[in-house]
């Protein structure tokens, strides 16, 4: 019988595997082991692979530590070169459109409106001559009241010109120099040491005279150039705006209600005019608070300026107005104690008599303890705003006053009466 094989060939037939008889059993193989890599020398230390990692790892914190920043400075520089290159191109564009031309050329016509109406005025022969030169008045108690120069403006095509009195006081000559290079002398027509200001008067006619305008209608915050001879350095022209009004109290006298401006004001620009946006006079540069321009000065308003030059020059000298009271401001005891609405007004201390000659606060029914609320159409605030308002009357003149008494508000009628010359308050 045949034999069937897998293997046809017996001798490539794998060998069978064979059994020992000895009753034992062969182990499995022991493992094998090595002891280092392979392919490796083992007389190569370990550390030689991990001190090029350290190194690589501290050169790239040390990039990150000083290139970083840098890069973002340079990035940062970069970005605003290229703002500050766009803001150029856009202001350039910008400047093209807006009216800033306009603005500038209105500065330059308000300059060559007034400038040609502003003088500069020489004095010598003081009484005084160790007085200091081209020194602008200065409020305080430490001032002198007379300099060598300063300015004025011409009010009058005939040759009237207002300045301030301390410029001239004490001169036994004045020259006016004149912006179209002529110098002629000047005399003075009048002074009023009340409110600081001087008329004078040159023989010339057809002058450039400035126009005046409106102190009272002109608000804070306004518009206004000062024009002057600043250390002497002729037909300066600064600007600013107007910082207050009202500012009583700065001097013993209580006529004196000063315009407040940042306009640089400097010594020699004392009598030169301050002007509004269309070259009108509003104010008479008089003052500057401190030894030196400090960002404040002081203008007399044209409300005072135009009636002290209109008086002077009729008749040399200021006749003021006088009612004959003694007056005080209303407290919040007189309130309470009268019962008063408010502590507005002025109360009437005592009226003014003199031996067989009744004061006009008496002949016209007013009385102590009253309190004035009313001058004519003018409420009043304060004494010293009534006082102003009585000596700017016309000597003369009947006026309605609305007084506070016992509760009650009365109308009386008083005519001013003019200031007596000897009446030291």
């Amino acid at each position: 019988m045949e034999s069937t094989s897998d293997y046809p060939d017996a001798a490539a037939a794998p060998p069978l595997p064979t059994r020992s008889f000895s009753g034992e059993i062969p182990g499995p193989a022991a493992p094998v082991t090595r002891s280092h890599p392979p392919h490796a020398d083992p007389a190569v230390s370990p550390l030689f692979f991990t001190l090029p990692r350290l190194v690589a790892v501290i050169v790239f914190w040390a990039t990150l530590h000083y290139m970083v920043p840098y890069l973002l400075e340079r990035y940062h520089y970069s970005a605003a070169r290229g703002r500050q290159r766009a803001e150029y191109e856009i202001a350039a564009e910008g400047l093209k459109t807006l009216p800033l031309d306009g603005l500038s050329k209105a500065y330059q016509m308000v300059s060559l409106r007034v400038s040609p109406s502003v003088v500069h005025i020489d004095v010598s022969g003081l009484e005084q001559e160790d007085w200091p030169q081209n020194i602008h008045r200065r409020l305080g108690p430490r001032y002198p009241e007379s300099f060598g120069q300063g300015s004025g403006v011409i009010v009058d095509p005939d040759g009237y010109i207002l300045t301030n009195q301390h410029v001239i006081q004490g001169a036994r000559s004045i020259s006016v120099a004149l912006s179209d290079g002529r110098s002629l002398p000047a005399q003075v027509i009048g002074t009023d040491t009340k409110t600081d200001l001087a008329v004078l008067k040159i023989r010339a006619s057809g002058l450039p005279a400035a126009e005046w305008g409106d102190s009272d209608a002109i608000e804070v915050g306004a518009l206004v150039w000062a024009v002057g001879s600043p250390f002497g350095l002729r037909s300066t022209t600064t600007s600013g705006v107007l910082s207050g009004k009202h500012r009583a109290g700065l001097t013993s006298q209580v006529y004196q209600d000063f315009l407040q401006t940042d306009a640089a004001v400097n010594p020699g620009n004392s009598g030169g005019p301050l002007v509004d946006a269309r070259g009108r006079v509003v104010g008479i540069n008089t003052a500057i608070l401190g030894e030196a321009y400090q960002g404040v000065s002081f203008a007399i308003p044209s409300r005072v300026a135009e009636h002290v030059y209109q008086r002077l020059r009729q008749s040399g000298y200021v006749a003021r107005g006088w009612l004959g009271v003694e007056l005080k401001e209303v407290t919040e005891e007189d309130q309470f104690r009268s019962g008063l609405p408010d502590t507005l007004g002025a109360w009437v201390v005592r009226c003014h008599d003199d031996p067989g000659l009744p004061s006009p606060a008496r002949r016209g029914g007013i009385q102590a303890g009253d309190v004035i609320v009313r001058w004519g159409d003018e409420p009043i605030q304060r004494p010293e705003q009534l006082i102003r308002m009585v000596a700017a009357t016309e000597v003369g003149t009947h006026v309605e006053v609305r007084v506070r008494r016992d509760g009650r508000e009365l109308l009386v009628s008083v005519e001013v009466a003019e200031r007596p010359v000897n009446l030291q308050s």
